[in-house]
């Protein structure tokens, strides 16, 4: 066997990873980024094995969930959710960056025009693609059914964009709020969860308004961010840490033995009650268990990522965090949306009800990460400045991003 292409496919990895690791900062915290490619990682994982699709007698996709049938998996949501470690991370590096950006004389909207634009570029990105896609594949003859689902999970994630920019911008009061009461500027914010929760879910529910539960949009998620500014400005140590962990831990497993949390993290059709969306009680004590394990779990994983095998891959995907959320569900549904063409492929247009289903959608999770890859080669330049593009471009952009988000939210 000719071994000339594998050792040389070696010897480019071990180049690379060697490059990597000679330009990293000697004062980089790799805990910070080990933190944030875990929990980049943990989205398209859960969202492909927890999402399916059941094909119509028309050929057409619908979105569908495994949860449904196979309720033996929501423990498996309590790993795959780790938007509480993003946010925490999140608000870690902020209370960081918006530091240095004063001592450099920075404004503090000047900061935030920056994380702002970062932000944005790869949302209208994925938009404006979809937006020119979408007609095209129509005249291919897929059913507009399945481009409605498809537009649906392109815009999923992309909620979270949304609100981690509103929190963003709130970043000078959370910094405030941690130099003058320490880890406790996160408490007014669960007490807020609370509170909606107990009128939602309480003896008074029936009288409540169905938008009360957007109220917790805000406060469940900056919740973990306040903690992880606290975090950044060292006001949060390994003993509110373990305070976090083990009263997290309680609180979860008191919500869901007592007082009727849905197990699962992740909405499920046909429950009345849904944790996520908005984010209930649960998955703040979820996220306060999770943010002081990470904070306990520090220097451990520091002196991990010392290795460069380890810390090259932590790189890369920090270096795409904005492309992997943003078209993920993408690279689903280039494997899913060919497939409605043909007979029902396991794991893939057949419905998520079987063990069956499950196993065969494991085994399509190297071939969605493959697609994500070579998407990826291509898309990544949206994370980039956009030099040369001109005014009227971006406009153009602008416009089919909407287009499509109404098309994806019914509204078109």
């Amino acid at each position: 066997m000719d071994t000339a292409f594998p050792a040389a496919l070696g010897g480019a990895a071990r180049k690379a990873v060697r490059a990597i690791e000679e330009r990293t900062p000697a004062d980089r915290d790799r805990a910070i980024d080990g933190l944030r490619a875990l929990a980049l990682l943990a989205v398209p994982t859960g969202h492909w094995l927890l999402g399916g699709f059941t094909r119509d007698a028309d050929g057409a996709l619908h979105n569908a969930s495994p949860l449904t049938s196979l309720s033996f998996l929501a423990p498996a949501s309590w790993v795959l959710q780790m938007l509480g470690i993003f946010f925490l991370v999140g608000g870690y590096a902020s209370a960081l960056s918006f530091r240095r950006a004063m001592a450099r004389g920075e404004s503090a909207g000047g900061w935030l025009r920056g994380r702002l634009v970062r932000l944005g570029r790869p949302v209208l990105g994925v938009t404006a693609v979809w937006a020119t896609l979408a007609p095209l594949l129509y005249g291919l003859g897929v059913p507009e059914a399945t481009l409605r689902t498809g537009a649906t999970l392109v815009i999923q994630p992309l909620w979270f964009v949304g609100v981690y920019a509103v929190i963003t911008a709130l970043t000078p009061y959370c910094l405030r709020a941690a130099r003058w009461t320490g880890a406790w500027a996160a408490a007014p914010l669960a007490a807020a969860v609370a509170s909606v929760d107990l009128l939602r879910y309480g003896p008074a529910a029936p009288d409540m308004p169905s938008w009360l539960s957007l109220v917790n949009l805000l406060p469940g998620w900056m919740f973990a961010y306040q903690l992880g500014v606290c975090w950044g400005e060292r006001r949060l140590g390994r003993r509110a840490a373990w305070a976090l962990l083990l009263g997290g831990a309680a609180l979860f497993a008191v919500l869901l033995l007592w007082f009727g949390y849905p197990a699962s993290m992740v909405g499920v059709p046909g429950q009345d009650r849904t944790n996520s969306h908005p984010p209930s009680l649960l998955v703040l004590a979820l996220a306060a268990a999770q943010s002081g394990a990470a904070i306990l779990l520090r220097d451990r994983l520091a002196r991990l990522l010392r290795r460069p095998a380890l810390w090259a891959p932590v790189v890369l995907v920090n270096l795409s965090a904005m492309t992997i959320l943003c078209w993920h569900q993408t690279a689903l549904l280039s494997a899913a949306v060919p497939a409605s063409f043909l007979s029902p492929v396991p794991g893939l247009t057949v419905a998520p009800d079987t063990l069956g289903w499950l196993l065969a959608r494991i085994a399509w999770l190297p071939v969605f990460a493959a697609a994500l890859l070579v998407i990826a080669r291509t898309t990544r330049r949206f994370e980039a400045p956009w030099t040369g593009v001109t005014r009227v471009r971006r406009a153009l952009a602008a416009v089919l991003a909407a287009g499509f988000a109404a098309f994806a939210l019914g509204l078109a």
